[in-house]
């Protein structure tokens, strides 16, 4: 469904984009269909145990949204909650983004927003994305990665290969005045497209 909410500085107010009301956080909200739902599922003695859909923060002017998914990954695999990439959210709101470690913490899958106007209706629809939420291999931040960055302190440092791929990948596109839109897009999907071919796996 869709939701309007506004902040008026101090307190955060909702509503249904079908309703004139709003009504006030203090400090959660949900609807009677999702607590109904939760309800007619969950076994003996969780019954009215479902997670809020809005939750005010302490921190003023942050608001916590329920995707509605609960998650669970597979060993060594994390979750990144973060807005759409390369897709601008709805304005008067900053998603926040974190990794969850969805292979351990089994539960609802929040998302924090923090709102950067007062008293002016930001509104969520329901065919609009508002999160992405992306897998990642735990391994890929663990510090031992991170901590192997490596630093130079400027283009003297750059190596031959360095000079020779940064000619085949910024200079030699540049110099071909009928090079072709989103070439390096296409070359991405191919090489992913050769990879599932190669590797059957990738496929499932």
């Amino acid at each position: 469904m869709g939701l309007s909410l506004m902040w008026d500085g101090t307190d955060i107010f909702w509503r249904e984009n079908n309703s004139d009301d709003w009504a006030p956080l203090h400090p959660s909200s949900d609807t009677p269909e999702l607590a109904a739902a939760f309800d007619a599922a969950a076994p003996d003695g969780m019954v009215g145990c479902a997670p809020p859909m809005l939750t005010a923060l302490p921190e003023p002017g942050t608001l916590q949204i329920w995707s509605g998914l609960i998650v669970r990954t597979l060993p060594g695999w994390h979750s990144l909650v973060r807005g759409p990439a390369n897709l601008p959210g709805p304005g008067g709101i900053a998603m926040y983004e974190g990794i969850v470690e969805t292979d351990r913490w089994f539960g609802p899958m929040f998302t924090n927003l923090r709102f950067t106007r007062t008293n002016i209706p930001v509104t969520l629809n329901p065919d609009y994305p508002l999160i992405q939420l992306q897998p990642i291999q735990a391994s890929a931040y663990r510090d031992a990665i991170l901590d192997s960055t490596e630093f130079v302190p400027g283009m003297e440092a750059m190596s031959e290969a360095d000079w020779l791929d940064y000619h085949r990948t910024i200079i030699l596109p540049n110099q071909d005045p009928d090079r072709p839109f989103g070439d390096y897009a296409k070359q991405a999907r191919r090489r992913r497209s050769d990879a599932r071919a190669v590797c059957p796996m990738l496929n499932g």
